[in-house]
């Protein structure tokens, strides 16, 4: 087999994978993300930093799966 094509065919697999464990993650969460990361930042749970790479995860995220 071509090792170009088993290596695009090895990526499609992981990035299926990927959607399927975000997909399962989405459908069992529970509650408002943007406000239980709000608290987090709040309580000092998380900085600044942490939280503002929090946002710019979710923009990627949502960027990528459409929302």
């Amino acid at each position: 087999m071509n090792p170009l094509y088993q290596r695009m065919m090895q990526n499609a697999s992981q990035n299926n994978n990927l959607v399927q464990r975000f997909q399962q993650f989405r459908n069992q969460f529970r509650g408002n993300p943007q406000q239980q990361v709000q608290e987090l930042l709040n309580s000092g749970r998380i900085t600044q930093q942490q939280y503002d790479a929090a946002v710019q995860a979710a923009n990627q995220i949502r960027n990528i799966v459409g929302l």
